[in-house]
């Protein structure tokens, strides 16, 4: 049930989420930060696997770079959008895309891509814990020996933290709001959706536990994350105090702390060789 939910809210919001990723600067921290490190970790050529990639944005960008991606989505509307983008992007003949859900791979054969992506938070929209582990040995599974796994959620410490400023009336719901920090599930995700917010030791031990080697854990949004209008007000009117604030993050997004507060939470893995 609550798979299809989310799905419902996709189909309605699916413009939205194409925008979301670049609307702002701070936005565009998760965008910009998680391609920095695909272009560290990713072979120079190759079949790639964007699972839960929506309206393609990724798909397009890696893409663009040669790569072959196959994009597959749980929504018909993301996966019509993106279509109509790739089209425009002039990237038609290196993505395909095929409609199906990132617990369930077995479209694909094992060891068959040279990376695989789940990013912007597909992992955070399945709704049990064992529904999760089975989505990271698909990751895994579908995946080359020795290939890498990229892997992003959104974090629980963050929306604790943010949950004073924009949800006042979420903790009044005290029931909703204990199983939000004590589980980290929400139910009423944007009014009626689901979404679980991991902990960062919970997110390592998920990964882990399916096999992956863990090469880097990045805070998205960085020490940015609680500071969204401040960010937007930065990169608009102080350019120089912009980049140097960006050199910053790029230094400082994989430290523990960093990571474990950030707004999604990136893992960097890779499958064994054996």
């Amino acid at each position: 049930m609550a798979q299809t939910s989310v799905r419902d809210h996709y189909q309605i919001h699916g413009s939205r989420e194409w925008r979301r990723l670049v609307k702002d600067p701070f936005h565009r921290l998760e965008f910009d930060t998680t391609m920095y490190f695909l272009a560290q970790h990713l072979p120079p050529s190759g079949s790639v696997l964007d699972a839960g990639g929506g309206p393609g944005r990724y798909s397009i960008a890696l893409a663009k770079r040669g790569y072959d991606v196959v994009l597959l989505d749980l929504t018909p509307a993301l996966l019509e959008l993106a279509r109509r983008r790739i089209t425009q992007a002039g990237v038609k003949r290196r993505v395909s895309t095929v409609e199906g859900s990132i617990v369930d791979l077995s479209l694909f054969p094992s060891d068959h891509f040279d990376a695989a992506l789940c990013l912007g938070g597909p992992l955070s929209h399945v709704a049990t814990e064992e529904e999760r582990r089975q989505a990271v040995c698909e990751l895994i599974r579908v995946t080359r020996p020795g290939a890498p796994v990229f892997i992003s959620v959104m974090g629980r410490l963050a929306v604790l933290s943010e949950s004073p400023r924009y949800w006042p009336a979420w903790i009044d719901h005290t029931t909703g709001f204990t199983e939000t920090w004590r589980d980290g599930d929400d139910h009423h995700w944007c009014g009626s959706s689901y979404a679980h917010f991991f902990l960062p030791e919970e997110l390592l031990t998920l990964v882990k536990s399916g096999g992956l080697v863990v090469e880097e854990a990045v805070g998205l949004e960085g020490l940015g994350s609680h500071a969204m209008a401040e960010i937007n007000r930065l990169a608009r009117k102080r350019p120089t105090g912009w980049k140097t604030w960006l050199e910053m993050h790029a230094a400082l997004c994989t430290h523990p702390s960093v990571f474990a507060t950030s707004q999604h939470m990136l893992i960097i893995g890779r499958k064994p060789e054996s």
